[in-house]
């Protein structure tokens, strides 16, 4: 069960290259605030949930 949690999770690498960007864009767009909503797991461990992503991407092409 927490593996199939864990697999609806990326990391900012993962996202970087779903998006075809480099990892830095990702980390400025949360430092930011614009980009795809983050949850974060620990301080040091920020995650974001592949629904947020896909929400955000349909935003950002609307």
């Amino acid at each position: 069960m927490v593996g199939a949690v864990m697999n609806e999770y990326m990391t900012s690498a993962e996202v970087a290259r779903l998006l075809r960007v480099d990892k830095s864009t990702v980390c400025r767009w949360r430092l930011a605030g614009t980009g795809p909503r983050v949850t974060w797991l620990s301080p040091s461990l920020p995650r974001y949930a592949r629904r947020d992503v896909e929400e955000w991407l349909r935003g950002v092409a609307a």
